[in-house]
């Protein structure tokens, strides 16, 4: 290889780079630069052209040049306006820029040519001609320019038919990367490289690369014009569907992204609620082409709009016409009634206040529904009413995340939207009867929405943005607060409705009941007239509930029965009397067990309560020769059977006292036994009931048959209170019971029932058990 030095004009070239066997044409309009061209003009024509390391640089020194660069031939110059030149130029050799010798007025490189002596590729140096090898890199070079030449519109057919004529190697890659579609720097590494294996190594590298970008481009294209061919065809069926509406004169002819727009800024609803809106509407637009996500998000959309942010219903602060709604659709609850217009009457005084959370508790069919529906009734605000009863999942309160299929928000935020404000009275019905499993706990989710410290930002899983409760007026209700976990319970303002009294269900039954059952019948007044007695025996003989639900399904029969009759047997008139009643509801279901007659030894009439009311219990003790063994029977719970052995023990204490000999107890047994053994009795009110029984048997003490009582009993002989008095105190009186003795700790609570249950009855309140022994022995 000879090395020669030459000195030729320069221009330094920006964002490309030419490479030998190149024919290109470029402008040029620096000075610098068409005085370098002019005096290449002059001479030889030969000028140097190497490229800038950056774009930018306006006056480039040699540092900022690349070393290697391409010695050109000007074939043809064209003047352009504002001094612009036009110039054709081949390139003809590599060289290597050793100095630039001047700078003014136009720059003039010292190079460094290599060239051959004699061969293209000497044998101890080059690519040998007749060499497998070399035949393998012709071959693969043309195969894959042919290819890239199939592939890339940047390369002409005439081109590729050309290179694939040549034979020589080093003319081969010469011309391959002369025209070869790349970025000038990739152009500038093949000029860079002088051994001619490695040139064909790089060479071959940048065409398998460029052969994998265009293989991939094309995928790309392919799914691109797919996916632009079905948007164009939606386009198209859209623009027809709207001008078909316009020529039908259906003016709803914004799009629906549209729509949710204008409805998002007429929407009463924060500043955070907007944003998230406008963003899943953005979504929505950017997601025509997908059919699945496009529904996803609409629904969402549709969700959100629908709900009621900041829209609220004016609220009645008339405490007359709340009073005249709750006496006219419920008698008696004089508890619920009063707080409800306590509640009334702060909010008038405040205008705010802090939203109560009232639990009602009672047994079934005592109106604790239709009480909530009556209050907001009286409120004048929306009612919404949310069975909870069997609800396990955690998200039927919080919504489903959207990331789920089916996703929807939870029956507390689908509560608000269904009544359209956010201040609507919602009724959580059977809190008590809701459940946890492995979907998440439903009592924690509850925590949050009836906590007013909380729930002003309760979040909804699928809504994504706080929702204000703070402002709903809750109202639970349950059958027992047994179930119900203690800090749920916490926030809750318990109200207690305890069973109705005869004489109320008579009322009931007079004011709602018939008159709502002749009209669901299409019977008037003047067609059946049901007495006064027909619906005592009704309540006494054939019903058995702390409710009115069963009384109303007797009085629906007679209603049907009724309005066969008349149609049938063309009656003008009925009505139902207690003499009468047996031919519309049959024989008498229920029958209270009245009080004894006689005084007897050995039975006591004692006071239990039950789910569907009061009930009143006969306990038998019968003594027997044996070992001292309690024999208990009747189906008798663990509390019951501790009752008896705590009685057994005190009687054995002061056994002393009333002479009982000291072997007695080893020499008997003692069988206690409560009548209808097929149904189950438990309860901590029963102790001193089976300790009288008990003591009347080993006394051969009579007990009076009109005294009941109800009471645990300790070892030492104290009565402990107990619950349920008023529905105990109803049995006893349905009983014929004269004498009723309760422990002195309830006695506050009889302080609270009514004239009406109590009237007639000898309520005795007793401390200790030699009291009740005193009460309840016949005296000797």
């Amino acid at each position: 290889m000879e090395k020669i030095l030459e000195s030729l004009p320069m221009i330094p070239l920006r964002g490309m780079t030419i490479l030998p066997e190149m024919v290109v044409h470029f402008d040029i309009s620096r000075k610098k630069s068409i005085e370098a061209v002019q005096e290449a003009m002059v001479g030889d024509q030969r000028i140097f052209l190497v490229t800038q390391r950056e774009v930018e640089t306006e006056e480039p020194q040699q540092k900022e040049l690349f070393e290697i660069g391409t010695i050109g031939t000007i074939k043809q110059v064209i003047k352009l306006p504002k001094k612009i030149l036009r110039i054709l130029v081949v390139g003809e050799e590599r060289a290597m820029l050793r100095n630039i010798e001047c700078g003014e007025p136009y720059m003039r490189a010292l190079v460094e040519v290599e060239r051959e002596e004699k061969k293209e590729l000497p044998e101890e140096e080059g690519i040998q001609e007749q060499d497998p090898q070399t035949e393998a890199l012709v071959r693969n070079l043309k195969e894959m320019f042919a290819e890239l030449g199939v592939k890339s519109p940047k390369v002409s057919k005439e081109t590729v038919a050309q290179i694939l004529d040549i034979d020589d190697p080093k003319k081969l890659v010469r011309q391959i990367c002369a025209n070869i579609p790349l970025p000038y720097r990739e152009l500038q590494e093949l000029l860079n490289e002088g051994d001619p294996w490695k040139l064909y190594e790089l060479l071959s590298f940048k065409l398998a690369n460029e052969l994998q970008i265009m293989n991939i481009k094309e995928e790309l294209q392919v799914k691109v014009k797919e996916r632009v061919d079905k948007h164009q065809r939606e386009y198209i069926l859209r623009e027809q569907l709207k001008l078909i509406r316009e020529e039908l004169g259906d003016d709803t002819t914004m799009s629906d992204a549209e729509e949710f727009e204008a409805a998002t800024k007429k929407l009463e609803a924060s500043k955070e609620v907007k944003e998230k809106l406008m963003k899943e509407i953005k979504r929505f637009k950017n997601s025509m082409g997908s059919a699945a996500e496009t529904s996803v998000i609409r629904t969402y959309i549709e969700t959100m709009l629908e709900m009621p942010w900041d829209k609220k219903k004016e609220e009645s602060y008339d405490l007359t016409y709340a009073k005249e709604v709750l006496e006219k659709e419920h008698y008696g609850l004089e508890e619920v009634k009063e707080r409800v217009l306590e509640y009334l009457a702060v909010r008038t005084l405040t205008q705010k206040g802090n939203t109560p959370i009232l639990c009602l508790v009672g047994p079934p069919g005592t109106g604790k529904t239709s009480i909530a529906r009556s209050l907001a009734k009286a409120l004048h605000k929306p009612y919404v009413r949310i069975s909870l009863g069997g609800v396990k999942d955690e998200a039927e309160i919080r919504g489903h995340r959207k990331t789920y299929v089916g996703a929807m928000p939870g029956r507390i935020a689908n509560g608000l939207k269904t009544a359209g404000v956010k201040n609507p009275l919602m009724l959580l019905d059977e809190i008590d009867k809701a459940s946890s499993d492995y979907k998440g706990d439903t009592f924690s989710a509850l925590l949050e929405v009836l906590d007013s410290e909380q729930n002003y930002k309760f979040r909804d899983h699928y809504l994504e943005v706080p929702v204000d409760l703070s402002e709903v007026l809750f109202v639970t209700t349950a059958n027992s607060l047994q179930t119900i976990p203690r800090p749920l319970l916490d926030r809750m303002e318990i109200i207690e409705i305890s069973s109705y009294t005869e004489n109320e269900k008579e009322h009931i039954a007079d004011r709602h009941l018939i008159p709502k059952q002749l009209e669901r019948h299409g019977l008037s007044e003047e067609q059946l007239q049901i007495s006064k007695n027909a619906v005592g025996k009704m309540i006494r003989s054939y019903t058995k509930e702390a409710g009115v639900r069963q009384l109303e399904r007797k009085i629906g029969a007679v209603c049907r029965k009724s309005a066969k009759e008349i149609l049938e047997k063309d009656r003008k008139k009925i009505r139902v009397t207690e003499k009468n009643i047996e031919k519309y509801l049959g024989k008498e279901i229920f029958t209270y067990e009245m009080a004894n007659e006689t005084d007897e030894v050995g039975i006591v009439r004692g006071l239990a309560w039950t789910s569907v009311g009061g009930d009143t219990l006969q306990i038998e003790v019968n003594l027997m020769p044996g070992k001292g063994e309690l024999l208990l029977t009747g189906q008798l719970g663990d509390v019951m059977k501790e009752s008896a052995m705590a009685g057994i023990s005190y009687i054995r204490s002061i056994s002393e006292k009333y002479g009982i000999e000291a072997d007695y107890f080893e020499k008997h047994d003692f069988h206690v036994h409560i009548p209808e053994g097929a149904v189950p009795k438990d309860g901590p009110s029963a102790g001193i009931t089976m300790a009288t029984a008990i003591f009347s048997a080993i006394l051969d003490r009579k007990v009076r048959a009109d005294v009941a009582m109800t009471g645990e009993i300790t070892l030492r002989g104290r009565v402990l209170p107990i619950g349920g008095l008023k529905e105990k105190l109803l049995a006893a009186k349905n009983a014929g019971i004269k004498k009723v003795l309760i422990p002195a700790r309830n006695k506050r609570d009889v302080e609270e029932l009514s004239a009406e249950i109590t009237k007639g009855l000898e309520i005795i309140p007793v401390e200790q058990m030699e009291e009740v022994l005193e009460h309840a022995f016949v005296p000797e």
